[in-house]
């Protein structure tokens, strides 16, 4: 798919430079560029959530469960 990129001069230049060192064209160094920030930045969907309980002393049941006896306790004060 072809793809339409504004970008500063100096970085033109500077892309260019790289290129010729790499021996790759413009189209190829933008493509490893956005797959290498993928490959770094992307999370893969929903599963930055997957293992965040893996460090707590709590489970995540135990932790819902003490959280709604604090609403419970609240319920009881404000009757």
């Amino acid at each position: 798919m072809r793809t339409i990129i504004d970008l500063p001069p100096e970085q033109v230049d500077s892309l260019d430079a790289w290129c010729r060192q790499e021996g790759v064209s413009r189209a190829e160094a933008v493509r490893r560029a956005v797959a290498e920030h993928l490959r770094k930045h992307h999370t893969g969907g929903g599963t930055r959530a997957f293992g965040i309980w893996r460090d707590l002393a709590e489970d995540g049941l135990a932790y819902q469960e003490r959280l709604r006896s604090e609403w419970d306790e609240r319920e009881r004060g404000w009757s």
